[in-house]
């Protein structure tokens, strides 16, 4: 992902339903019980961790049993030693108490109660870039110090590639295009951070990278899941002729499933929205331009795709007067800038959830040159009486500017060579007429419509009037 480029709108699940996810969740529920737990007799060493004698009573305290639940128990209190839920009074003693995060968990607001979720997020993902701790003890030299050069491990690398994962696994998740709520198969995911988007087949090295990387994630997703930051399936361990070898690559999309399934939740949505603000790219959120003004409106929702710019001007919409709303989008909407055609496609989509109280509003703009056309437009589909019939110019000036938008909007999409070619069919004489259209964006559109229609003839005769466009434009 391109730190400067904004990514598509998520819609987040309002704030109490996600508090209620996140205190429900393992982990930060383990934690929680474990903070109660503790006590003036609760140890801990230096590091902060419960001293090996009384993991098993933490383990007890959480119904846990097995080989595993004494690491189970370190790890949740871990968590709420990371999270503030405990506090550890006197170092040297090693004791502990309460934690002032822990209150708020009951008494706190669901915006406190996310703020401590955040938190023991934030241990998961670290936990989850280490590797196994029997690995770590072996490289671990006679000072105590770790010898990363015989693991074979970078941290900081390995941190990058779990973030880079989690960014394309949200991006994919937020996408108008992508799979929404389904699962992503995992070796879609590890390829995303290792193929490159210009290879073709990828070599047998590729995907030599891409099984170790879904190897990779396996573990960390596993990691991941308990603070309901995902949900995953894990990869069939059945695949796994001998724990030494990598899977093989799926064969079909029938067995795709056995490879490992990762969904992000409501919850993990908001988390990752909240890691990606705080690494400074810009993640916005549908509802946030609510309370601002049109014009914040229609530039905000001019890089949405459809149906997040309908969800947010339809909260937009939802706390104004209807004829209020309408004249300050069609004021918004003026303008000859380069993202001028795009606010008026915003503005027309706007309007067209607005009942009839908005007719006057719309009538007050018939003659404004940007805005007449739009205007009719509206008022015909609505029926409305008295309607002037549009000038040549007008129709032809409002056809640039809507494929004007629609470039702005989409590029080159088959959407739009379909609009193309309707317009070259449907007006014979249309290129011989349109290159004279007093618009900014008249060139560019004619030149795109060059590109895009697939009759040479006709392409030709796009560009030879992008042509006289440009010279008319003095460019």
């Amino acid at each position: 992902m391109s730190d400067s480029s904004p990514l598509p709108p998520v819609r987040l699940h309002p704030e109490a339903e996600l508090a209620r996810a996140a205190l429900s969740t393992p982990l930060l529920s383990r934690a929680v019980r474990l903070a109660r737990w503790a006590g003036p007799a609760t140890r801990v060493d230096a590091g902060g961790g419960l001293v090996e004698e009384q993991l098993p009573d933490a383990a007890g305290t959480l119904g846990l049993s097995g080989d595993d639940a004494a690491a189970y128990a370190a790890e949740a209190w871990r968590v709420a030693v990371d999270a503030g839920l405990v506090e550890i009074t006197d170092e040297e003693a090693g004791t502990v108490t309460a934690g002032e995060e822990l209150a708020l968990l009951t008494g706190g607001s669901p915006h406190d109660v996310l703020t401590v979720w955040l938190s023991a997020l934030e241990t998961v993902v670290a936990d989850a870039s280490v590797p196994d701790l029997d690995g770590l003890m072996d490289a671990m030299d006679e000072g105590g110090e770790i010898d990363f050069t015989s693991l074979d491990w970078d941290p900081e690398a390995e941190a990058e590639f779990l973030d880079g994962v989690l960014g394309n696994l949200y991006l994919l998740t937020v996408s108008e295009d992508g799979p929404g709520q389904a699962p992503v198969p995992l070796p879609a995911l590890a390829a995303s951070m290792i193929v490159p988007s210009d290879m073709g087949e990828p070599t047998n090295d590729v995907l030599e990278q891409v099984s170790d990387a879904m190897m990779r994630l396996d573990d960390q997703f596993r990691t991941l899941e308990p603070i309901g930051l995902v949900e995953y399936r894990p990869v069939d361990e059945d695949l796994m002729a001998d724990a030494d070898e990598e899977p093989a690559a799926p064969v079909d999309d029938t067995d795709v499933s056995r490879y490992g399934l990762v969904r992000l939740t409501p919850l993990g949505a908001y988390g990752l929205r909240v890691r990606l603000l705080e690494a400074g790219l810009d993640a916005p959120a549908v509802g946030e331009l609510a309370e601002k003004g049109a014009d914040a409106l229609l530039d905000g929702t001019a890089r949405f795709g459809q149906s997040a710019a309908q969800a947010e001007t339809e909260q937009w919409l939802g706390r104004r007067e209807p004829l209020a709303a309408a004249r300050d989008l069609l004021a918004a909407a003026r303008g000859a800038d380069a993202g001028a055609p795009l606010r008026r496609l915003r503005c027309q989509q706007a309007l067209s959830l607005v009942g009839t109280e908005a007719e006057p509003a719309l009538r007050e703009v018939l003659d404004d040159p940007e805005l007449g056309g739009l205007a009719r437009v509206w008022l015909s589909e609505r029926g409305a009486s008295g309607v002037p019939a549009p000038s040549q110019d007008l129709v032809f000036w409002l056809t640039v500017d809507t494929v004007a938008a629609q470039l702005a909007a989409e590029g080159n999409s088959d959407e739009l060579q379909a609009l193309v070619e309707g317009l070259a069919e449907q007006h014979s004489g249309f290129f011989a007429a349109a290159w004279r259209v007093d618009h900014p964006a008249t060139a560019d559109v004619l030149e795109a419509m060059g590109r895009l229609h697939p009759d040479k003839k006709v392409a030709k005769e796009a560009r030879k009037a992008a042509f006289k466009a440009r010279s008319q434009q003095g460019g």
